[in-house]
């Protein structure tokens, strides 16, 4: 594809809308409160004040390793409020609340703040009707069970990566998610990340030619755990901790105890995790769907490596040709498109195509513009406010998870699968489609 002779599609969001509406609507609602004759309350208060009764009350379910980052991304909005925190073990609850309080009393000059509760059951965090949205911030095998709760008890939801840990569950959660009118948000903050975007409007918009090929480099699949049983810490409900998983006992590798600062390695075992595919491979399969306009779709084979043993290797092909490996080309955790005019290498640290002018290339209003967000949670706030589907809705975080499911199905199954992406099933394949979900722990159910 000649890149000086493309197409000029409408602009393209999640739901198919105009990614200028929601600015449409918030201009307009400026100019509806400017022809009443009052005083706006940010006056009143100073520059970027917002009423209380304006905010968004969050609770945080899930105050392990990750928390304080992303924590602290949503107490920096001020249209916010974080009102209660929830964790199965006591001590890092308690700390939650701590640096929640103490980020609040430093932000309205007082000596001390005490308005973030705690709990150890999120249901108890649920009940309250003065909560708008929740934060889940658990382990994969949690996402499911939590995100579906929340949204019964009539709560937006934003939901860690990847969204979900099994297929039949990422369905589960986008059902949950229409049928209860609820925004649902995937943690997957890489589309709010100008590189990323620019790269796949590049992608999208021909700068490459036709794309024959993908290669993403994240981890390996996810394994078995057999890690030994060790003495369970007092603070923990370790019982709770695994939840609709199979029971197993305790070791400090999946939840390691207050003060030690290590991520926990759950996500390496398949019972909780997806591994390396799932983890990384939800910021960077997401990326490449997006590039390819597959967000609401997803490969029609599966291939695995020849070798039974190998961590790299798996092929994705899509009903159009093109294929997506996963495999190590040597730049860490990145992706890398081919086409026919081209070639571009994208990750947190570089963006790089094999053509540079295409770095600062703008990208024409009557081309392909993707959904623009230049804050993941302020998007998630934004779309709470104007009921519109935020730049990762919950469809496209169950498609981006699915495409990790898939993979670590092909590296556990040894054979090529054939997908239907629309009836998400298996074709002619019983022994995997009874893998798209997995059998719960009662009394836990979706």
């Amino acid at each position: 594809m000649n890149p000086d002779k493309k197409p000029t599609p409408k602009k393209i969001t999640p739901t198919g809308k105009n990614p200028s509406s929601r600015r449409n609507f918030l201009k307009k609602s400026a100019l509806g409160l400017a022809s009443f004759a009052i005083v706006p309350r940010f006056v009143l208060g100073g520059p970027g004040y917002v009423a209380p009764s304006d905010k968004i009350t969050l609770g945080f379910i899930g105050t392990g390793k990750l928390s304080p980052w992303l924590s602290r991304d949503f107490l920096k909005l001020n249209d916010t409020q974080m009102v209660a925190a929830c964790d199965v073990d006591s001590v890092k609850v308690g700390k939650f609340q701590e640096s929640v309080n103490t980020y609040y009393a430093e932000e309205t000059n007082k000596n001390e703040y005490e308005g973030c509760d705690g709990y150890s059951d999120y249901n108890e965090l649920l009940e309250r009707s003065d909560i708008d949205a929740v934060i889940i911030c658990l382990p994969d095998h949690w996402h499911a069970v939590s995100s579906i709760a929340a949204m019964k008890a009539g709560k937006d939801v934003y939901c860690e990566k990847p969204l979900a840990h099994t297929i039949a569950e990422g369905r589960a959660m986008v059902n949950a998610a229409r049928a209860y009118e609820r925004v649902v948000q995937t943690g997957s903050m890489q589309r709010s990340w100008r590189n990323f975007r620019h790269a796949c409007e590049l992608v999208r918009n021909g700068y490459l030619g036709e794309i024959s090929q993908v290669k993403v480099n994240v981890g390996g699949p996810a394994i078995a755990c057999n890690l030994a049983d060790q003495p369970i810490p007092d603070s923990l409900n370790w019982d709770r901790w695994i939840g609709p998983a199979s029971y197993r006992g305790y070791h400090d590798t999946l939840s390691p105890p207050y003060p030690i600062e290590i991520w926990p390695l759950w996500r390496r075992y398949k019972e909780f995790g997806g591994g390396g595919v799932a983890d990384w491979g939800a910021h960077m399969f997401d990326i490449a769907q997006w590039a390819l306009g597959m967000d609401h779709t997803g490969p029609v084979e599966i291939t695995p490596p020849k070798e039974k043993t190998a961590d790299r290797g798996v092929i994705f092909k899509y009903a159009n040709g093109i294929e997506m490996t996963h495999e190590d080309f040597g730049r860490g955790n990145a992706v890398r498109f081919i086409g026919s005019e081209g070639t571009l290498d994208i990750s947190r640290e570089f963006l790089e195509p094999s053509n540079p002018e295409l770095v600062n290339h703008k990208i024409d209003d009557n081309e392909i513009n993707l959904y623009q967000s230049d804050n993941h949670y302020q998007d998630f706030i934004d779309a709470i406010k104007t009921r519109e589907k935020p730049g990762s809705d919950v469809e496209i975080g169950h498609r981006t998870s699915t495409i990790c499911c898939l993979g670590n199905l092909a590296y556990e199954l040894g054979r090529t699968l054939r997908w239907n992406p629309d009836e998400e099933s298996f074709i002619d394949d019983p022994e995997a489609n009874k893998l798209r979900g997995k059998e719960f722990r009662a009394p836990y159910v979706l």
